[in-house]
């Protein structure tokens, strides 16, 4: 991630009902069960989603379509991805608004709030937005909410940047719990799949190989774990029953 201080936006990025934290399951055959056919793939985010500081074949949706989801069988396209680098919740609704998207989709992930967290919006207008989000992408996984897939906001706190920025490593860690309290309710209320990628990206703190070269955002490695946290919960929503 690029930040540019003094005035200039942060430009943070960006089944079956389960429990919240998804248990890591690490499957390194092809599974028998999974359905033939080729399947398609919306990534809704920010910096996060569309991995500013890494290549595009790093970013976590790449890596979970190629590097996870391909070697366990499941035919997945190219990701479709509606993200950038500084988008809210509110860019977000608006971008989705201007793709005008007339497809669905088999698998939809949606990872976005760090930019309301740095720029001090509102939790109530977060919360607001957010389930309108929400309901946008289990409109764009056909209503399937067992396709739909919650990720958690990493605490950005604990890299170089954060640990500089001036607003406290703490506190930084504190608001984005409070983020992730909401996305998580929203989660569970709608039933959907909620990925908790927040306890592993602390882990930057002590290991600086798993931040990328500009000292805030996830390295390819980081993103390989969030990977290994969330293959389990999509391979088992394509599971024949």
């Amino acid at each position: 991630m690029k930040f540019m201080l003094a005035g200039l936006v942060f430009i943070f990025c960006i089944g079956c009902k389960k429990s919240p934290v998804q248990e890591t399951v690490k499957v390194d055959t092809v599974n028998p069960n999974l359905p033939s056919g080729q399947f398609t793939y919306l990534a809704l985010g920010d910096s996060y989603t569309i991995g500013e500081a890494v290549t595009q074949g790093q970013s976590f949706p790449y890596q979970l379509t190629a590097a996870a989801l391909d070697k366990q069988g499941l035919n997945v396209q190219t990701p479709t991805i509606i993200a950038q680098t500084g988008w809210t919740t509110g860019d977000l609704q608006q971008a989705i608004q201007r793709a005008a998207l007339t497809s669905t989709y088999d698998i939809v992930t949606l990872l976005i709030g760090v930019n309301n967290q740095y720029q001090g919006a509102s939790i109530a207008t977060y919360r607001t937005e957010f389930s309108a989000l929400l309901q946008t992408a289990i409109s764009f996984a056909r209503g399937d909410v067992t396709h739909v897939f919650v990720i958690s906001i990493p605490d950005w706190g604990v890299t170089p940047f954060g640990l500089t920025s001036g607003r406290g490593q703490q506190n930084i860690s504190m608001a984005i719990d409070a983020f992730n309290a909401v996305n998580q309710d929203e989660a569970l209320k709608a039933g959907v799949n909620y990925v908790n990628i927040t306890a592993e990206s602390r882990t930057a703190a002590s290991n600086l190989a798993l931040v990328a070269s500009d000292g805030l955002h996830p390295s390819d490695k980081m993103y390989q774990e969030w990977v290994s946290l969330m293959s389990p919960s999509v391979v088992g929503a394509f599971l024949v029953k």
